[in-house]
């Protein structure tokens, strides 16, 4: 039994949780404080289009900009000899781009939930853009934090569309736990195939056990 998918699957999913988690907040704290209403819009759909898109169609564009030939990939193999594609970076890049805006809306649903009349006091007594994120927004919209954090995150490990089309099928190296399920199936292994599905089920299972403990904490501390 190759367990190398579990931990290919482990890294990435924790390291595209944390640059997921960063980016979310910051783009959701960024997007609030945009005035102009038809680009708030502009901006909002561009960070939310990775949710609607199939992951083959969003895997076909991170191919595109970030492929050996392609204008962000040959840039950096150019100047520091890394190739993106078809790498275990490929992975994590799919995973962050997939996932990123189940963090981005629940961070920003929760941000917009905070009384306005808050953040203009918090600004007459002086406090920045970077102190309402972090002293007012942060605390105050935690549960939708942390939901946002636990969805996007389940939805990287699950993760297979874009991480084919970037990062290949590669075993040893690029083969999360869904590409493991196919590979297995495709090879007729179904005892193998099931062990791979009850791990992502069981973490699966967990994640959303978390978040719906965290909810209902939630609204215990607010009742």
């Amino acid at each position: 039994m190759d367990f190398s998918p579990v931990w290919i699957s482990l890294k990435t999913t924790a390291c595209a949780s944390a640059v997921t988690f960063v980016l979310g907040i910051l783009a959701a704290w960024a997007v609030m404080f945009i005035k102009e209403r038809q680009l708030k819009a502009v901006v909002d759909g561009i960070l939310t289009i990775p949710l609607v898109l199939p992951p083959t169609v969003a895997g076909f564009f991170l191919l595109y900009l970030f492929g050996a030939r392609r204008p962000i990939g040959s840039f950096v193999e150019d100047v520091f000899g890394f190739r993106i594609a078809f790498s275990w970076f490929a992975t994590v890049l799919a995973a962050v781009i997939v996932s990123f805006p189940l963090m981005y809306r629940s961070a920003k649903a929760g941000f917009e939930q905070i009384d306005q009349n808050m953040i203009e006091e918090a600004k007459m007594m002086g406090l920045g853009k970077w102190g309402i994120l972090w002293k007012i927004l942060f605390p105050c919209t935690f549960p939708s934090i942390l939901s946002g954090m636990i969805l996007s995150t389940t939805r990287g490990l699950g993760e297979y569309g874009a991480t084919a089309m970037l990062a290949g099928n590669i075993p040893g190296k690029t083969r999360t736990l869904p590409l493991a399920v196919y590979s297995e199936v495709a090879a007729g292994n179904m005892d193998r195939a099931w062990i791979y599905v009850a791990v992502i089920l069981g973490v699966a299972f967990i994640a959303v056990w978390i978040m719906n403990m965290t909810a209902k904490a939630d609204r215990e501390i607010k009742m």
